[in-house]
């Protein structure tokens, strides 16, 4: 089977020589920036792991008491970890690194998968160091690589993109969530090595957890996101006020957390929208319910890896509308399960938005196709499936992705 970037390995012949070491050991160290994610988006993956004989090991920072019961629940073993995850002194970056560095040499795991940008850039460098086998995992460039013009952004950039070819280079694998991000850190020289370097279907997304619920009959659209510009919640705002005024039955639905990076909503701002009518939930443990309450899921972002909130939404038979920008577009056939809009494009936002609401037999359509769509490409079984046998740690034949539900 051909070795070019979004293809799976699947024969023991397209295997490396580090690929089968971690086959004949035991212990596979996750490292991650956000303890919240452990469970939400890779506990699935990490009951994989143990379920195919692999002790676990989750290094991470400040994970409060209920998510490492959890993680134990699932078999797994958490380790916190001294990063900060959104700042940008060296110093703490030079700590966090001495600290995998060490960890590293005491547990000497057969095999290190990192996410998000600080694990993906200095576990990978400790584990290349400690000559032992890595697959980074990019869930999205973030808000570097979204241009807004500003003189720290394209500082930092300059300085992500040097740390990439540092960290990336000396990988084992990389995993993208999308084609755009995989071509973008390869033009710019952060890896040489096409043939190392494939996609998946995002991060998955349980469809029996995230089942499908009926539409409600009314159009009330939901956002989810962390409250940051360049998820175009703004423009859904905006957009909102244009729709309202013909669709006066229509709801505007916000959920999310204030974010106090450069990229965030700020209070005031927030309350503003709240006084001319969007709806604020508040930053919700499950979603589930929010999205059992709306007909229509939007997400207007200027970029995403694979967005985990659309997949949830899709899996619960909501129609999408969301921006034809990188990882966004992945997510949506325009006009079978939602639209595809122009980012930062409040008009054409509105005017999709207008369709949907003036139609429920048109949201129902969309709902049945993203239902479809997220059980035959995005089901997590499958996704896991990928990412075990690009690092060459699937021990079990594709029996788990050929189970997964096609209801």
């Amino acid at each position: 089977m051909s070795k070019k970037a979004g293809t799976i390995r699947s024969g023991p012949e397209d295997k490396t020589d580090s690929e089968r070491m971690a086959t004949h050991n035991q212990q596979i160290l996750i490292i991650a920036s956000f303890a919240e994610s452990i469970i939400k988006f890779r506990g699935d993956l990490i009951g994989e792991l143990v379920s195919q004989g692999y002790s676990v090991h989750i290094s991470a920072p400040n994970v409060p008491e209920t998510i490492a019961q959890q993680v134990r629940s699932i078999g797994a073993t958490v380790l916190s970890s001294p990063l900060s995850r959104s700042g940008l002194n060296p110093l703490s970056d030079l700590k966090y690194y001495r600290y995998l560095a060490t960890l590293l040499k005491d547990l000497r795991p057969a095999f290190v998968l990192t996410y998000t940008v600080k694990p993906n850039i200095w576990g990978s460098i400790a584990a290349s160091r400690a000559g032992i086998p890595s697959a980074a995992m990019i869930t999205g460039l973030g808000y570097a690589f979204i241009d807004n013009g500003t003189l720290k952004q394209k500082l930092v950039r300059r300085v992500l993109i040097q740390l990439y070819r540092i960290a990336l280079n000396n990988c084992t694998v990389l995993l993208f969530q999308n084609n755009d991000d995989l071509q973008a850190l390869y033009q710019q020289g952060c890896f040489a090595d096409k043939n190392k370097a494939f996609v998946t279907n995002g991060s998955g997304v349980n469809t029996h957890y995230y089942a499908n619920a009926d539409l409600p009959d009314a159009p009330v659209f939901l956002l989810i996101a962390r409250l940051l510009i360049s998820k175009g919640i703004r423009e859904f705002v905006e957009a909102s006020k244009l729709v309202k005024a013909e669709h006066p039955s229509a709801r505007f639905q916000l959920v999310g957390y204030l974010d106090p990076g450069p990229d965030g909503i700020r209070q005031p701002e927030l309350d503003q929208w709240i006084s001319e009518g969007i709806e604020y939930l508040g930053a919700v443990e499950d979603v589930r319910p929010a999205i059992a309450d709306a007909s229509v899921y939007v997400l207007p972002s200027y970029r995403e890896g694979t967005p985990r909130s659309v997949l949830e939404a899709m899996s619960m038979g909501r129609p999408v509308i969301t921006t034809d920008a990188p990882g966004c577009r992945e997510t949506v056939i325009d006009g079978k399960n939602g639209f595809l809009v122009p980012g930062k494009d409040v008009a054409a936002l509105a005017n999709t938005m207008k369709q949907l609401a003036a139609s429920k037999q048109l949201r129902e359509t969309f709902g049945e196709a993203s239902r479809a769509l997220a059980v035959e490409k995005f089901d997590v079984a499958l996704v896991n499936q990928q990412i075990l046998q690009h690092t060459g740690l699937d021990r079990q034949s594709g029996a788990q992705a050929a189970m997964h539900s096609r209801t």
